[in-house]
């Protein structure tokens, strides 16, 4: 991991989302990971930190909208539709152009900060069991830390039930 973010040249859209975080008064800007962390597992692999302190972010199309639904979940939970679209109303498939085009980031890279185009966002409330979370920067070799509450603060929305419980949990 590179460690240093003092001369860093981050591509456009890392800029945008270390621009969107000086603007939010966040001291710690993104970090750029010499491996591709395209995934939470990867994410979390290259951190060394486990698999629920990725603050992965699933974006959906908002069916009558048009709009991205931007779903903000812990790297160990899976999205549950079902209960996102009964918070949202109906979902349609969001392919990786669609992404790219609402967000402004392309499918691996999707940061919770920095859209294009404001979401729809839904934060699910499993990220609350971890003092420090990381988040991706608007590309896939990038992350960047936060807490939990900066996610409530930044997008505006309280945490709810987003997610299916683990396998094990049930």
């Amino acid at each position: 991991m590179s460690s240093s973010t003092e001369s860093v040249s981050y591509p456009d859209s890392v800029a945008r989302v270390a621009a969107t975080l000086r603007e939010l008064r966040h001291a710690e800007m993104p970090v750029m990971l010499d491996a591709a962390a395209r995934t939470a597992q990867q994410a979390a692999d290259a951190l060394g930190v486990s698999l629920g302190q990725i603050a992965k972010s699933i974006v959906f199309r908002h069916a009558e909208s048009d709009r991205a639904v931007l779903v903000v979940c812990a790297g160990d939970r899976r999205v549950d539709e079902h209960a996102v679209a009964a918070q949202v109303g109906r979902l349609a498939r969001a392919d990786a152009d669609f992404v790219r085009a609402a967000t402004g980031f392309a499918i691996g890279g999707v940061s919770p900060v920095g859209h294009r185009n404001p979401p729809i966002a839904l934060i699910d409330a499993s990220l609350w069991r971890f003092d420090r979370i990381w988040a991706a920067a608007g590309h896939p070799h990038a992350v960047f830390p936060l807490v939990p509450d900066d996610l409530q603060r930044w997008l505006g929305v309280a945490p709810g039930t987003v997610t299916a419980a683990p396998a094990a949990a049930r």
